[in-house]
């Protein structure tokens, strides 16, 4: 007697700051090559416990298994939003914030040396038509955009990305987690070395602190964009162990 082939788990990716769902778009070509189920729902990028709230929704209306993947600030969102959605059976972090209880992005950055985003974003002053509405935002400066946020891409597309970006409220980055979702589900962590958004020293001490398996990826914080089968290769990884199959070892050099 055959027992059924589990259903591989659906995989939500959750974008950061200053992008949308789009810079996921060549990690998904790679999914759907491999038969899996890809959701990319917008991040809102309004506030974390907000943010959070609006893809802990979007799991829950999925009644199969989920593997949880944030870049960047969406890390932050996945962190807090799958603490009580029991059906998210692994997290992925790609150069991304993975925060513990009581801890807001802010207290990461300012615990590693200032990296070169820090003098290249403008804070924006927005409309407030309710009192719990942000009062501010924070874009990248468009001269910079390409230095900071995606140095290993070409030019062009750099500047198209710089144009189109997504600003996130001050207030996200301020938001403090709650109990962080690495602590009972198990995690992959890409570290981008070539980070200049987030420091690598602090991608690896999160990595470490939430006992990921990681990977060392030799790109900037665009490394979703510039190394989409590296990233691809990672939750698919993650998968495997959601579905049963292979398990992590600890640190690996390369993808």
């Amino acid at each position: 007697m055959h027992r059924p082939t589990p259903v591989p788990p659906t995989i939500v990716l959750v974008h950061g700051a200053f992008t949308d769902a789009s810079s996921w778009a060549g990690v998904i070509r790679l999914l759907h090559t491999a038969g899996l189920t890809v959701r990319a729902p917008a991040n809102p990028l309004r506030g974390l416990a907000q943010d959070a709230a609006y893809i802990r929704s979007v799991v829950r209306q999925i009644d199969i298994p989920v593997v949880l993947v944030g870049h960047g600030y969406g890390g932050a969102v996945i962190t807090h939003a799958a603490t009580d959605a029991d059906n998210v059976v692994a997290l992925c972090y790609v150069a991304a914030l993975g925060l513990d209880a009581g801890e807001c992005a802010v207290d990461i950055t300012n615990r590693f040396a200032p990296m070169p985003v820090t003098d290249a974003t403008v804070t924006v002053a927005i409309p407030r038509r309710f009192p719990a509405d942000p009062d501010s935002e924070l874009y990248i400066r468009k001269e910079r955009f390409p230095q900071v946020y995606a140095a290993d891409l070409l030019p062009r597309v750099a500047d198209v990305l710089s144009v189109a970006q997504r600003p996130i409220a001050w207030s996200a980055l301020t938001g403090r987690s709650g109990p962080p979702a690495w602590a009972s589900k198990p995690s992959w962590y890409a570290i981008a070395t070539a980070d200049r958004m987030l420091n690598p020293a602090a991608q690896c001490f999160m990595a470490q602190r939430m006992a990921a398996t990681a990977y060392l990826l030799d790109g900037s914080h665009a490394v979703v964009l510039s190394q989409p089968g590296a990233v691809a290769a990672m939750i698919r990884e993650a998968v495997e162990q959601g579905t049963g199959h292979g398990d992590g070892d600890g640190l690996r050099p390369t993808l």
